[in-house]
């Protein structure tokens, strides 16, 4: 990280700095647990479009 500071003693920090990290999913039980995470919101959003026809 920047130690630079801006005029109200803020902290200045580079594009590198700032850019959003990368999922990282080493272990299976989180590959598991994301994957099911990701399919829970599909079906969830399915089943409340059918509810409220």
């Amino acid at each position: 990280m920047s130690k630079d500071r801006d005029k109200e003693g803020r902290p200045v920090f580079s594009g590198e700095d700032a850019r959003q990290g990368e999922i990282i999913l080493r272990t299976r039980t989180r590959r598991i647990i994301f994957i099911a995470g990701l399919v829970g919101i599909v079906v969830l959003a399915l089943v409340l479009s059918i509810a409220l026809r």
